[in-house]
């Protein structure tokens, strides 16, 4: 279906729309990775070891503010429209960046971040509602495709531009580009269409969400994959938050993070745009499965090997380990939220924001102990990697039995 015209003038249509609310899913990733080239200047800023794990809670507790936005955003969003509640999220974002730029103690830095990922939380969510307003079917699909390949090409190129970033600026800098590209945003946004129309608004009430909230949290299949897909996600946040500790204290090469962390990216992004086209031809349950039987094969095989040398393999080895890890782990992350809501189509608005909640916050939790957890080598994180692997397949095995059909639409694909 295309999407709907627009009603008024001078507002943003066709690929202007597109690139526009690609920008605003694009912030949370900018405020991720454009910082983590800045964790060896942060650690001495605030007298911390040179391997210090604590500053990885500069990423935690931005997730855990990313997991309570949803629950606001969305249920604000149907009762006054989307472009209101998104020029809250992205005011948030500036205030909270520029409070970390001035944070004058690491425990200010945390809160800064916190508030900073509740503000993000709202360019996110509302950018997927907005695009679900005015785009349906395959349509939907192909553009989300199109979205997601823009999308992924942050995390490659955010590292290497905050590692240029800090070579010419002091690195609180890195604090200051995202805010800048959040007030562009809210000026440009003035020419975003608002896409809920009036007739289509609804008062939102406590009594009326916690019946729906009852659905999902009572689905046992829902939970299921919902739980599975908080462990998968753990090991991405794990990643995230261990990488450049590995790659310098482990192996002395944190001067290559933004090319190491840039290539796992490239993995994720060629991953991400292939699932859509597997799971149409095979079915979700079969790709499921077969991926997770695959996780599991290299998850065991990076543990082992991080068990016979000590913690300290070949730096080849454990990249090829890593590179091929984490595509199949990032895969099978929006299968499990397809799958997720299938079973709770009738509350699908409050189920994404629901599985988005805890699914965040949950997978934060875990990446702050593989992080907390490191001991100068990769055991922690390939220890920790393979239990939540082995745990996510067993779940995905025992929910996939669940589902009606092992095909799902491709236009279901797109969460």
């Amino acid at each position: 279906m295309a999407p709907r015209p627009d009603s008024e003038r001078g507002v943003a249509s066709g690929r202007e729309f597109i690139l526009m609310v690609t920008m605003a899913m694009s912030m949370t990733a900018v405020s991720i990775d454009l910082m983590i080239p800045s964790f060896p200047d942060i650690r001495r800023e605030f007298g911390m070891a040179a391997d210090s794990s604590k500053v990885s809670w500069l990423i935690i507790g931005f997730f855990l503010g990313m997991a309570a936005g949803p629950l606001l955003y969305g249920p604000a969003s149907d009762r006054f429209g989307r472009k209101r509640p998104l020029y809250v999220g992205l005011a948030l974002y500036v205030l909270s960046a520029v409070a970390a730029a001035f944070a004058p103690s690491f425990g200010w830095l945390v809160a800064a971040r916190f508030s900073w990922g509740l503000g993000a939380a709202g360019a996110r969510t509302l950018s997927m509602a907005i695009i679900r307003d005015r785009y349906e079917g395959d349509a939907m699909a192909r553009l989300m495709s199109l979205m997601m390949a823009v999308f992924l090409l942050v995390p490659i190129l955010a590292p290497s531009l905050g590692a240029g970033l800090n070579a010419v600026a002091p690195w609180r800098i890195v604090f200051w580009v995202p805010a800048a590209a959040a007030v562009g945003l809210m000026v440009w946004a003035r020419r975003l269409p608002e896409t809920l129309e009036p007739e289509r608004r609804r008062p939102f009430t406590w009594v009326s969400f916690a019946e729906s909230a009852r659905i999902v949290l009572t689905n046992r299949t829902t939970m299921i994959f919902a739980l599975a897909m908080t462990l998968l996600m753990g090991v991405m946040n794990g990643y995230l938050a261990s990488s450049e500790l590995m790659l310098e204290a482990t192996y002395g090469l944190g001067h290559i993070f933004p090319v190491f962390f840039g290539v796992n990216a490239l993995g994720l992004a060629l991953a991400s745009l292939n699932n859509a086209r597997i799971v149409g031809r095979l079915g979700i349950t079969t790709v499921v499965r077969r991926t997770s039987i695959g996780a599991v094969g290299v998850a065991g095989a990076l543990a082992l090997v991080a068990l016979l040398t000590n913690g300290k393999p070949d730096f080849w080895v454990f990249a090829i380990g890593i590179t091929s890890l984490l595509p199949l782990a990032q895969g099978l992350i929006p299968n499990c939220n397809t799958a997720a809501m299938m079973p709770v189509a009738a509350v699908a608005g409050t189920a994404s924001a629901i599985l988005a909640t805890v699914s965040t916050a949950g997978s934060a939790l875990i990446g702050a102990v593989l992080s907390d957890g490191f001991d100068g080598t990769i055991r922690p994180y390939a220890f920790g990697a393979f239990g939540l692997i082995v745990s996510a397949t067993a779940l995905l095995w025992i929910a996939t039995r669940s589902l009606a059909s092992p095909a799902v639409p491709v236009s279901h694909l797109v969460e």
